[in-house]
């Protein structure tokens, strides 16, 4: 439902009210549900290869070791915004977005079986994609490239190696943190009406998990392995299934729940 809305000074914007931001989340999940499951794994997996392009870009940015902290963590968290900038604006099924379908769960427009049949075939494709990418990448010799007195491939190796270092419960809330802003910057997808809207609205929240060391799991499917391949002494399949086992119950908490139920909560029977 579009309205029109005065900003602070008077002046008349179409935007999508808040309560109509909640129907339509409800209205996508049940087109969600209703997808073939060969579709929706297809789009699952082109959401995996978006996010790894996102992280690719991070990646080969950052690996320049003379770069300031500051430079790192703020242009390569616009540099990640590639990926969902991607999905979002050209269609793709990704887990963590995903999450929001909970809204239209808790009105009884989707089942628990839709539900968690349509987040069972989105993740195992996100990871496909994903894994399709880090061989097409690694194919290609990125991680040969130079950076400086470094190679893109040894800030692969760092990056993932740092992933799998972190305490289980760390991991699992910067997971519930990541998917927090992951989810927010659909919201603001979804409230977008032109390209530049979707773009600008989610550079905010997307740079911002990235530059603060969120975790996001379908991310984490591409830089861990990406790490595995530029340096196996670094990283291990061990690694990355426990980095995976804390990030993704993580970003189901910070999303389905912190978000979704959330904003359903505050917003579903003001629907028109």
């Amino acid at each position: 439902m579009a309205i029109e809305v005065k900003d602070l000074e008077g002046v008349k914007s179409d935007c999508l009210a808040p309560a109509a931001i909640e129907a339509k989340c409800e209205t996508v999940a049940v087109g969600k549900v209703g997808l073939s499951p060969a579709k929706c794994f297809v789009l699952a997996m082109a959401a995996g290869v978006f996010i790894g392009f996102g992280a690719t870009f991070f990646l080969t940015f950052t690996a320049d070791p003379t770069l300031t902290f500051g430079v790192k963590k703020l242009v390569g968290g616009i540099c990640f915004c590639l990926g969902l900038a991607l999905v979002i604006c050209c269609g793709a099924e990704l887990f963590t977005g995903n999450s929001l379908m909970v809204a239209a769960l808790a009105s009884k427009k989707i089942t628990w079986g839709g539900l968690l049949k349509n987040w069972i075939i989105v993740i195992l494709g996100n990871l496909v994609g994903s894994l399709l990418l880090v061989f097409i990448v690694a194919m290609a010799g990125i991680a040969g490239i130079k950076a400086g007195d470094s190679t893109i491939g040894a800030n692969m190796a760092t990056v993932a190696a740092g992933k799998i270092g972190l305490p289980w419960v760390q991991i699992f809330f910067r997971g519930i943190l990541c998917n927090m802003l992951v989810c927010l910057a659909v919201w603001i997808g979804f409230a977008g009406k032109t390209i530049v809207d979707k773009v600008v609205g989610i550079i905010l929240p997307i740079s911002a998990f990235v530059a603060c060391g969120f975790e996001h799991c379908v991310a984490n499917m591409f830089f861990l392995p990406m790490g595995m391949v530029a340096d196996p002494s670094k990283v291990d399949i061990t690694g990355i299934l426990y980095n995976l086992s804390a990030s993704i119950p993580g970003n189901i908490v910070g999303g389905a729940i912190l978000v979704g139920l959330a904003y359903w909560f505050v917003y579903h029977k003001k629907q028109a």
